[in-house]
């Protein structure tokens, strides 16, 4: 009799451990398309024989755990790779905007240069006609418009960049809580054996995400807290206590702050990584040296035409007039400006001659002297910035620098989509779900259920037989 309720024991339990498979299979399916999922598996253990006669017979089945399949080398380089492709989208599209702003086509900079020289080129034919000086006012204003334009663009490239810092600053502080949450989540479960499958897929999603926004790096401890910290070892998250993010303006500027533990640190560009250093890169370094060239280049042609303008004559009689605004740090005796003294050159730019008889076409004041038109269109042909670039072939290389950054930005995005995407295949493959494997594996516990139902009845028909027996 013992051995029948054993017998019934074996089979109750296995068909407990084939319903519980099959829930944890159904579960596998339902989320084959849930991103971050890891395919989960019952693990089952033989309940402890037991000693009857000479024998040891077991007496059933259990489930030890659902395991969740991960691999941490894999999830590791994902988030790397997170990082890199992070930092190339942010940085795509404003690139793209400076492909716009800096193009070399009819509406560009190195036209409008052009079409002064030319305007003042065409004026030496008839110095005393007032239709082609007026032209060359209107082109000298045309020109300093297209550099103040261009200072504006890049400003407000530079501001969409702090409004798009700004908007992420919210989501990622709600993330690093989450992932504290989850730590004690995590812990207070797996304190008493248990796997936190679904929070820990969770955490690893939101420290992927993380990964790609700031550059965050994640260490697991032995307690199975996840610790986030930056690049520079900064902290974001220890245990079940997150740290924040904060950003205050000073100007125009925005400042980017850790809040951590009552502690108020600057975050630069070394403190972060992701699409956040792709951004602060473009905001703090490359687009102030695109205002740099830029200045450099109103600096050198405004002080060149101003200069040997002042040294003609107008139909007025009037001499040494300034053409353009001279730069605000204009210093007369150095030959080769400092980066100082051209600052702000390209924003300020501005035509101030507006009496085109004032216009110093030539030496004197005689109408048909153009000697003064042809030195200043000459400019536009001779004069080298620096001792080896004209004005057009300068504004060429800002242009041609946008646009290799540009190019070699699209170049690493690809790599780094295509790294991803292989990643995250290989992980698919290994810790994914397969429907072809969940049906063969299905289709065994649907069977293993049924042979248990039939083993149940089986041996309910054996003690009903044994009980009219002993009636």
């Amino acid at each position: 009799m013992a051995g029948l309720f054993n017998a019934i024991n074996a089979a109750r339990t296995s068909l407990e451990v084939n319903q519980k498979s099959i829930e944890v299979i159904g579960n596998n399916i339902a989320n084959q398309t849930t991103e971050g999922y890891s395919r989960q598996q019952a693990i089952v253990h033989p309940f402890p024989a037991m000693h009857y006669g000479d024998f040891f017979v077991g007496h059933g089945v259990k489930i030890a755990d659902i395991r969740r399949e991960n691999d941490i080398f894999i999830d590791r380089q994902i988030r790397g790779k997170a990082v890199d492709l992070g930092m190339q989208e942010a940085m795509s599209r404003p690139l793209g905007e400076l492909e716009r702003v800096f193009g070399v086509g009819d509406n560009s900079l190195s036209t409008s240069i052009d079409s002064f020289f030319d305007a003042v080129q065409e004026l030496s034919a008839d110095p005393a006609d007032l239709v082609q000086r007026n032209n060359v006012i209107f082109q000298g204003q045309a020109l300093a418009t297209g550099f103040t334009s261009t200072v504006a663009e890049l400003d407000s490239i530079k501001e969409n960049i702090n409004i798009s810092l700004l908007s992420k600053i919210e989501t990622i502080n709600a993330q690093l809580s989450e992932v504290a949450d989850l730590n004690d989540r995590i812990a207070s479960i797996e304190v008493h054996g248990q796997t936190a499958n679904s929070a820990r897929d969770q955490r690893d999603l939101l420290a992927k995400s993380l990964a790609g926004t700031i550059g965050a790096i994640a260490y697991e401890d032995s307690r199975g807290m996840l610790a986030l910290q930056l690049p520079t070892g900064l902290p974001l998250v220890q245990g079940g206590m997150a740290m924040s993010l904060s950003a205050e303006f000073t100007g125009s500027n925005l400042n980017l702050q850790l809040q951590a533990g009552g502690v108020t640190r600057d975050l630069n560009l070394r403190s972060l990584g992701g699409e956040f250093h792709g951004l602060l890169t473009l905001r703090d370094s490359f687009i102030p040296s695109l205002n740099a060239d830029l200045d450099r280049l109103a600096y050198e042609l405004a002080v060149a035409v101003n200069l040997q303008h002042q040294a003609g004559t107008g139909l007025d009689s009037t001499s040494g007039n300034l053409f353009f605004s001279m730069p605000p740090n204009y210093q007369p005796a150095p030959p080769d400006p400092t980066a100082a003294e051209y600052l702000g050159a390209a924003r300020q730019l501005a035509v101030v001659l507006t009496d085109p008889n004032q216009l110093a076409a030539g030496f004197s004041s005689a109408p048909g002297d153009n000697r003064n038109a042809l030195a200043i269109a000459a400019i536009g042909r001779e004069y080298r910035i620096g001792g080896t670039d004209s004005f057009t072939s300068l504004y060429g290389k800002i242009a041609a620098t946008v646009g290799s950054e540009s190019n070699q930005n699209q170049l690493f995005l690809k790599g780094a989509e295509d790294a991803m995407v292989q990643l995250e295949n290989f992980r698919d493959g290994l810790v994914g779900v397969s429907l072809e494997e969940e049906m063969i594996s299905l289709i065994q516990y649907q069977r293993g259920f049924q042979s248990s139902a039939k083993f149940l009845s089986t041996v309910d028909e054996m003690l009903s037989a044994l009980m009219e027996i002993r009636r």
